[in-house]
């Protein structure tokens, strides 16, 4: 009988193991707009960064939450990059603020983000 027991846990706590291991957690949202992102509260949950201009449009964010990680994307108007820009700290080709990456597309007007590892080692 124990053994038995001994085995129904172990198929249990390696059901767990793969379940939580090989199955993460991903979801991937897609907004329209700035306006959008805000009535989602994506940016109260961290998943997308404050400083989005006014004009950002075609937002995608997608977040691991057993990982942490965030990545995304979104467009922008001319008229609102110098403001946005204006907002980051450069480094390398690097943009950074408020624990998030970015890499921009000054030509294209597009924006990839990521939240920044380094943010919750300080």
């Amino acid at each position: 009988m124990k053994k038995i027991v001994l085995l129904i846990v172990v198929f249990f706590v390696a059901v767990y193991f793969l379940l939580t291991n090989y199955f993460p957690e991903v979801e991937i949202n897609r907004y329209d707009s700035l306006e959008t992102v805000q009535k989602q509260k994506a940016i109260e949950k961290g998943w997308i960064p404050k400083n989005l201009p006014s004009s950002a449009y075609d937002i995608v964010e997608t977040h691991d939450v057993d990982r942490n990680t965030i990545f995304g994307k979104f467009s922008y108007e001319e008229r609102d990059e110098e403001s946005f820009l204006a907002g980051l700290k450069e480094s390398n080709s690097t943009y950074k603020a408020e624990g998030f990456l970015f890499k921009v597309d000054t030509k294209l007007n597009l924006v990839d983000f990521r939240n920044d590892p380094t943010a919750f080692m300080r």
